[in-house]
């Protein structure tokens, strides 16, 4: 979850650098701000995405709601990450989707990324990349390229995984 809430506008091999020193250095779950925050130098917005983990720790560690058990309860990957942009502060669609992904309980949606985007432009499945996305329109391109993965026969976890790496040549998280 952290991972997630470092990646936006921050690259992916600094932010899990940053998890690993934010756990290495006891910070993640007993650092204060300013400890974080100085481990999180290395990825934009520093003083925002502290903030979005120690909310997120209060909420999930403190408080005691299980992440796990919230998520669990819920019918489907789509309800699941309605649920984290709700209620995780600093997590979208993309991160959302990126971190059901990554736990396993994100194969119906899509992580619609600048390069998936690139990709979908590339293949007519778009007109233009977006200079955003609210919820509805990544909804839309979502559904379009659940549609492509269909008609090709590529399931859309494999699919979105598979634009990712012609456009990036690169496997990370």
């Amino acid at each position: 979850l952290v991972f997630c809430l470092l990646t936006p506008q921050s690259g992916a091999r600094r932010c899990w650098q940053a998890v690993e020193t934010l756990l290495k250095d006891d910070c993640l779950f007993g650092g204060c701000f300013d400890d974080i925050c100085r481990v999180l130098n290395i990825v934009r917005f520093k003083n925002n995405k502290s903030s979005y983990i120690i909310e997120a720790r209060e909420f999930f560690m403190i408080r005691g709601n299980s992440l796990r058990s919230i998520l669990g309860g819920l019918n489907d990957a789509a309800e699941r990450r309605e649920w984290l942009v709700r209620n995780v502060r600093g997590l979208g669609y993309k991160e959302a989707s990126h971190y059901l992904r990554n736990i396993g309980l994100g194969e119906s949606i899509a992580i619609l990324d600048r390069h998936i985007l690139r990709s979908m432009e590339s293949l007519g499945l778009i007109g233009e990349i977006p200079s955003s996305l609210s919820p509805r329109r990544y909804r839309e391109i979502e559904e379009t390229l659940r549609v492509f993965s269909s008609r090709i026969g590529i399931p859309l976890d494999h699919l979105d995984f598979v634009l990712w790496y012609m456009e990036t040549g690169d496997i990370f998280k």
